[in-house]
């Protein structure tokens, strides 16, 4: 329908001497380092805030990010996470954790125990870049989430490549009947959205609705669509 249903928080390094540091290349570094705890961090206390500032305005919007491995699995994780809520005044709801298959099944039944706890909390969570991993499926039946993205991978080639087509249709099948949300990452064209629609998938990310952009320009994006 072009109604927007929630915002990514995405980083991005801008340096003076090396220009625009992109992702792929910082990111890597900082999970070896460690220093992937201080970023993420940082970047849960500043979605927060911005999110915190659109439900201030009336004008809430969802904002989910992205949780490293390292960073879930730090002992105070869940208690981090509350006190940021707490302390900024947001509603739990506005908050999303994307966390990658290789955090849930790396230990189970500690990861498990966790999502019960943040769920507890009222704070939203997905399974990001899905099927680019490994899932039990026995412990995904388990573990409270409420939406699965759809990696960007098997998006690309749509509708023409035939693989991507099967496994696409599988996903959003199967999560329907698990009763879960669907997000197509990384769609780029009308073909590509139609035929996800086609397929049911309700919802989806990327460049044909906009690029990433500064908190400012993206509130003149909420105002042009239709909202939640």
């Amino acid at each position: 329908t072009g109604q927007l249903l929630a915002a990514e928080a995405l980083i991005r390094w801008s340096d003076l001497d090396l220009g625009n540091v992109p992702p792929s290349l910082f990111i890597p570094l900082a999970e070896e380092t460690g220093f992937i705890i201080t970023i993420g961090n940082w970047v849960l206390e500043e979605a927060v805030r911005q999110a915190t500032a659109w439900q201030s305005r009336g004008t809430p919007v969802v904002v989910s990010i992205n949780v490293s491995a390292l960073q879930f699995q730090q002992s105070d994780f869940v208690e981090m996470v509350a006190n940021v809520i707490k302390s900024a005044g947001l509603a739990p709801h506005l908050l999303e954790l994307e966390l990658t298959e290789s955090i849930l099944v790396r230990d189970a039944n500690e990861a498990l125990g966790r999502l019960h706890a943040l769920s507890a909390l009222g704070v939203a969570m997905s399974i990001d870049d899905f099927g680019t991993g490994y899932s039990s499926l026995a412990y995904l039946k388990k573990f409270p989430i409420s939406k699965l993205k759809i990696d960007r991978s098997f998006v690309t080639g749509l509708p023409a490549d035939e693989s991507d087509r099967a496994i696409v249709s599988a996903t959003i099948g199967m999560a329907r009947g698990l009763r879960l949300k669907v997000v197509a990452e990384g769609v780029e064209t009308i073909a590509q959205r139609d035929y996800l629609a086609g397929l049911d998938c309700e919802s989806f990310q990327g460049y044909l609705c906009s690029p990433g952009l500064p908190a400012h320009e993206f509130e003149v994006l909420m105002k042009s669509l239709p909202h939640a």
